[in-house]
């Protein structure tokens, strides 16, 4: 199994807390009940952290429509105002990921990178209707060609306190490429021209570079 680099110290660090821990229950007198509970647990932890920062490599579904950027459930698909870039009316189709979803995003098509912004804020539940515009979160906007722009927008959640991405303003990227990752849950939003064609629907299991999003008119 391959693990993202955001996840080699993490990994690290599980490992040597785990382990101390693991072994002190081990070696210090205590009754077995409590080793045959505890001592699981944090093997558990450990793997869940192995799990968590996975890097599956996939072929990417490509074509003339946009990808999923993320793994996870579809929790939003409605028409709302956009007031960071765009400043109209926009699309938005939202993806929320749970603690056992991949967290690496790709990108959803070819295009240009024609902006990135960086924000601060809070940790509520990504669920949360407004988290999009309060949590931490980072917004990419990519650009096919006139008309045919979308901004991505990585959300923290309750659980997420880093976001990464690599993206930089005039960069060529192709569809499929790695935009970065969300540590923990967390969700993407992609906010659309309202024009677009929605392709999937509420409660839909959709995977990063495999699940057709929406389509350019």
């Amino acid at each position: 199994m391959r693990f993202h680099r955001e996840g080699y110290r993490v990994i690290r660090n599980s490992f040597l807390i785990n382990g101390a821990i693991v072994a002190l229950f081990a070696l210090v007198p205590m009754p077995a009940v409590v080793r045959e509970i505890f001592i699981p647990v944090f093997v558990i932890l450990f793997i869940w952290t192995l799990y968590f920062f996975r890097f599956p490599q996939r072929e990417t579904n490509r074509g003339d429509h946009i990808l999923s950027s993320a793994d996870g459930t579809i929790v939003a698909i409605e028409e709302v105002f956009e007031p960071e870039y765009f400043k109209e009316k926009r699309l938005q189709v939202s993806v929320f990921m749970s603690g056992f979803d991949v967290h690496v995003n790709w990108y959803p098509f070819d295009g240009t990178i024609r902006y990135t912004k960086y924000h601060e804020g809070k940790y509520m539940l990504a669920r949360h209707p407004k988290s999009s515009e309060q949590n931490e979160r980072s917004s990419i906007v990519l650009e096919k060609e006139k008309g045919k722009d979308v901004l991505i927008r990585q959300v923290a959640g309750i659980m997420a306190r880093r976001i990464v991405y690599y993206s930089k303003v005039n960069q060529q990227v192709k569809q499929g490429d790695e935009i970065g990752m969300i540590r923990f849950g967390s969700r993407v939003d992609f906010f659309l021209p309202c024009s677009a064609k929605p392709a999937v629907s509420i409660g839909q299991k959709v995977w990063a570079q495999k699940t057709i999003v929406a389509y350019f008119s």
